[in-house]
């Protein structure tokens, strides 16, 4: 929604808010948000992003083919870089030699971000991830080595989604997009769309939290299921209020649209993945279609969770927040001529 505000200055006309807001003190104020766009390294960062989802694709083989304690050994699997390919060391090993890939790519990322880019606070995410990568690869081993207790698994398969959600993030600030002189929209409404957007995300995750917790079986399935319908209905409650407060933002458009489709496809899927594993139930071993319905569940809620990171994003560059617009109101600027 436009509001329009008295401006003081040398225009003393009322101009409206989207154009007139260019305030350079919040700390999410163009300022914050400008640096030099460097294709080379936002390319870089998109491609990060998706070897990132080759290797939750791979996680989520390993647990849904059993094959987590096929390898008893860490770092080396049975002593040795190049273990027999077979059965669930196939799993095991190649999920580990795409996270060796990941970690490998995120140090040469923070290094062009440490590089190139102008941002302070981009620097240190990228430093974020280093440190994240290097995290999730001790609970990893940790896993491994303590036999899988200790809900470690849990913790390894929710730092993965949270260090693929920080690694969509830095994809999405090292875009020309981010960096670009975007109109500042104003939020009336209350709450502000940035306390639902965060609060998607966080419901989001907990549904992360509790699917991990039954695949690893250290809950029962009951959270997860019953976690469902509070999801969706958060996530069109955040879409709704996109759609009511910025009915003509292209970019809000976009992000709710997204919300709506994956949490619906996500839903199906959980359905799929659950009738799959009640027609499986007295199978010796997990079949195929099974595999295959939970492999897609799990990373399609990883996906799901990243938009919600997403839109939380788009909130923050897009919409002030109520001390942003209190400060350029008070103090009347007017645009760059």
């Amino acid at each position: 929604m436009l509001e329009c505000f008295p401006v003081q200055g040398t225009w003393g006309d009322t101009l409206p808010f989207s154009l007139r807001y260019n305030s350079n003190f919040g700390n999410w104020g163009p300022k914050f948000m400008k640096a030099t766009y460097h294709p080379g390294v936002h390319k870089f960062a998109l491609f990060v992003v998706c070897w990132t989802v080759v290797l939750l694709t791979a996680g989520a083989l390993v647990t849904s083919e059993d094959a987590a304690l096929a390898v008893p050994d860490w770092p080396l699997s049975y002593g040795t870089l190049n273990p027999p390919m077979v059965g669930g060391i196939a799993f095991e090993h190649s999920h580990r030699m795409i996270a060796a890939g990941l970690g490998f790519l995120i140090i040469i990322l923070a290094f062009l971000l440490w590089r190139k880019d102008e941002r302070p606070w981009v620097r240190w995410i990228g430093f974020g991830a280093l440190a994240g990568v290097c995290i999730q690869g001790a609970l990893g081993g940790l896993t491994v080595l303590k036999m899988l207790h200790y809900w470690l698994p849990v913790m390894h398969a929710c730092t993965a989604e949270l260090m693929f959600a920080l690694l969509v993030g830095i994809a999405v600030v090292t875009s020309r997009w981010w960096m670009e002189n975007l109109p500042q929209y104003e939020d009336r409404g209350n709450p502000p769309i940035h306390t639902i957007a965060t609060l998607n995300a966080f419901v989001i995750f907990l549904q992360v939290l509790a699917g991990a917790g039954f695949r690893h079986k250290y809950l029962t399935l009951k959270p997860h299921v019953l976690g469902a319908p509070v999801v969706l209905l958060v996530v069109v409650w955040t879409a709704l209020v996109l759609r009511r407060r910025f009915p003509q933002v292209p970019e809000m458009i976009r992000a709710r649209v997204l919300l709506h489709t994956i949490v619906g496809i996500q839903i199906l899927l959980g359905l799929v993945a659950f009738w799959a594993r009640i027609q499986s139930a007295d199978d010796p071993q997990p079949m195929p279609f099974t595999v295959f319905s939970t492999v897609i569940h799990t990373v399609v809620g990883a996906i799901l969770f990243a938009t919600s990171i997403l839109t939380v994003l788009l909130c923050y560059r897009l919409v002030p927040r109520n001390r942003e617009v209190l400060l350029a109101t008070t103090r009347g600027e007017v645009p760059a001529q």
